[in-house]
């Protein structure tokens, strides 16, 4: 199976943002890959980024943002293709949304959810997200996928559990995949014999990069794990 990491650039218009990953589906399809996985926020911006304070997730189009997914899944429907989508969740005032990766399939399908667990002290204690409590597990043609968020990079008994839960790869979705998170990815792919593949948006691609292509020899810098190829075989 191939597997996109799609960095696509994240602005402030959600509209804009769903144009940019409706038209990397249709490429990720055309280059064909089965599933495309997509940053942290790659739909409805990300906290202290595009999403200036907590208090803009009030002022938040939740109807444009329900009206991209639809239009990304029915892309996803056309193109044959998965995507796991980075964004935001809402849930209802005043609490702040989720940190959310939505899972799409190729029916178009909102399938699956995972919601980000472990949140850094500022996002919780300021308000930008709510935590997530359950991890997720999905299948695209009999391998299984379990999905990972930002700074979940730092707790090993997240990629534990998933080798427990018997995936055969983790989509890990940040805003930025500095060295450090990089050299963390290829340990917990290591010790757990999992792939793991991790998205970033374009603005924040070049972080690590030369470490990256090193360590993949050149062959893609669009996925991180073990073997150093960018398909996925059984383990």
């Amino acid at each position: 199976m191939k597997i996109a990491a799609a960095q696509s650039v994240v602005t402030k218009d959600v509209a804009e943002n769903g144009r940019t990953i409706r038209a990397l589906i249709h490429q990720a399809a055309k280059d064909g890959a089965r599933l495309v996985n997509f940053c942290e926020g790659a739909l409805s911006g990300y906290a202290k980024a595009q999403i200036a304070s907590p208090e803009d997730w009030q002022n938040f189009c939740w109807d444009a943002h329900a009206d991209e997914l639809n239009a990304i899944a029915e892309t996803c429907r056309e193109n044959r293709i998965f995507a796991v989508i980075g964004s935001a969740s809402p849930l209802p005032l005043p609490h702040p949304p989720n940190n959310s990766q939505y899972v799409i399939s190729d029916q178009g399908e909102m399938t699956a959810r995972y919601d980000k667990r472990y949140l850094s002290n500022s996002e919780l204690e300021q308000g930008w997200y709510t935590p997530g409590k359950h991890p997720t597990v999905f299948e695209v043609d009999g391998y299984r996928f379990g999905c990972l968020t930002c700074i979940e990079v730092q707790f090993p008994e997240l990629f534990m559990e998933y080798e427990r839960l018997d995936v055969d790869a983790i989509l890990f979705s940040s805003y930025g995949i500095g060295n450090f998170f990089q050299i963390a990815l290829r340990a917990h792919a290591g010790f757990n014999c999992i792939w793991i593949s991790g998205a970033t948006p374009a603005q924040k691609a070049a972080q690590g990069l030369p470490l990256l292509l090193r360590q993949m020899e050149r062959s893609s810098p669009h996925a991180v794990g073990r073997p150093p190829t960018n398909s996925l075989s059984r383990r």
